[in-house]
C-alpha cells in the first residue's frame, strides 16, 4: 500500500469515528447489555463475577471474561506454554457453562506492567466489545498483575471515548466502570455500591469453576503434593464438587452477610434478608456515574 492510500485509509478511519457517534457505536444490534470483566489470570474474572455473569447471560446480555495474562506460571508443578494452553482451555470451559465469551491475552503471568502498549490493548478490547459495563480489580492488591490490571483499566476509562486515540477502533461512550471485591484495607477498603444475589445461579457457578482444575483441585501456584492428596481424586467427580461447594458456600455466603444492608436496600427487606450468596462490586468514579435508577438498568436483577 503506497503512502497516499495509507493516508486515505487513516483519514477514513478517523471520519468513521465521528460519523458513528459514541452512542451509536455502543448499541448492540439486539439492544442487550454488553459487559466485559477483566481479571489478571484465567480464573480471576470467573471467581469474582461468575455468578453475575451467569445472571446477565440468562437474560440474553453479552458478557466477556478476559484474562489479561495467560497464567503460564500459575502452578506449583508445571509452567510455560503447556500451562498457558491448559488454563486457556479451562477458561473456555467455564465460559461454555456460564453462557459467556472467554478471552485470554498473550501476556506472561507475573510480567504485566502498565505500559502504553498495554493501555492501548485494553482500550481496544473494551471498544471492540462495545462495552456498557467494565469490571476489573482494584489497583490495590497483593499481586502486581492484579494491581496493574486495575491501573490499566482505569487508564483506559477516559481513552475509550477519544476518537484520535487508537483510531483504528471507533470510540464508544464512557461505560460504567466497577471494581470487583477484595479484602485489602489500605489505602482504603473495598466499599461496594452493588450487591448481586446469585442464589439462583450458585450451582451453575460451581459447575463452571469446577472446570478450573489446575487452580482449586491442584492448588495453582500455592499448591503441593499434600494439597492434591487432600482433595477427592479426579475420578470422584461428585466428591470433588462437594469439596468445592463447601469452600465456595462459605465464601459467597460471607460476602452476602457482610453486605446484608446493601442487599436489603437493593432487593427490598424480605428478599434482601433471604439472600444466601452474593457477589459485590464498587463503582469507579472514572467511568460513567449512573444514578440509582440507571444502575438498575445495568444490573437488572434487583427486587427479583
Amino acid at each position: 500500500m503506497n503512502s497516499t492510500n495509507r493516508t486515505v485509509l487513516f483519514l477514513a478511519t478517523l471520519i468513521a469515528g465521528y460519523v458513528c457517534s459514541p452512542a451509536d457505536a455502543q448499541q448492540a444490534p439486539d439492544g442487550k447489555l454488553r459487559i466485559v470483566v477483566f481479571g489478571a489470570h484465567p480464573d480471576d474474572a470467573e471467581y469474582k463475577a461468575g455468578g453475575t455473569a451467569a445472571l446477565w447471560a440468562k437474560q440474553g446480555h453479552h458478557v466477556k471474561l478476559v484474562s489479561v495474562t495467560n497464567g503460564d506460571i500459575g502452578h506449583w508443578q508445571i509452567a510455560g506454554g503447556p500451562l498457558a494452553q491448559r488454563r486457556a482451555a479451562e477458561s473456555k470451559a467455564v465460559a461454555a457453562v456460564l453462557g459467556v465469551t472467554s478471552q485470554v491475552l498473550d501476556i506472561h503471568d507475573g510480567e504485566l506492567i502498565p505500559t502504553l502498549e498495554y493501555r492501548k490493548l485494553i482500550t481496544k478490547t473494551i471498544r471492540e466489545w462495545k462495552a456498557d459495563v467494565v469490571i476489573a480489580h482494584r489497583p490495590w492488591d497483593y499481586h502486581p498483575d492484579h494491581r496493574y490490571v486495575g491501573i490499566l483499566v482505569q487508564d483506559a476509562a477516559f481513552m475509550v471515548t477519544v476518537p484520535f486515540y487508537c483510531p483504528d477502533v471507533p470510540p464508544i461512550k464512557n461505560p460504567v466502570f466497577l471494581y470487583s471485591s477484595d479484602g485489602f484495607r489500605k489505602p482504603y477498603p473495598f466499599n461496594p455500591d452493588v450487591a448481586v444475589a446469585i442464589d439462583e445461579v450458585f450451582e451453575k457457578k460451581l459447575e463452571a469453576i469446577h472446570e478450573l482444575t489446575s487452580q482449586h483441585y491442584e492448588g495453582g501456584a500455592s499448591g503441593s503434593v499434600e494439597h492434591v492428596r487432600s482433595v477427592p481424586p479426579e475420578a470422584d467427580v461428585a466428591g470433588r464438587k462437594a469439596w468445592l461447594k463447601g469452600k465456595w458456600s462459605d465464601r459467597q455466603s460471607a460476602e452476602a452477610d457482610r453486605n446484608r444492608e446493601l442487599l436489603v436496600k437493593l432487593y427490598g427487606e424480605e428478599k434482601g434478608k433471604e439472600v444466601k450468596y452474593a457477589e459485590t462490586f464498587e463503582l469507579c468514579e472514572y467511568g460513567h456515574r449512573p444514578s440509582a435508577e440507571e444502575l438498575k438498568k445495568y444490573f437488572p436483577f434487583f427486587g427479583k
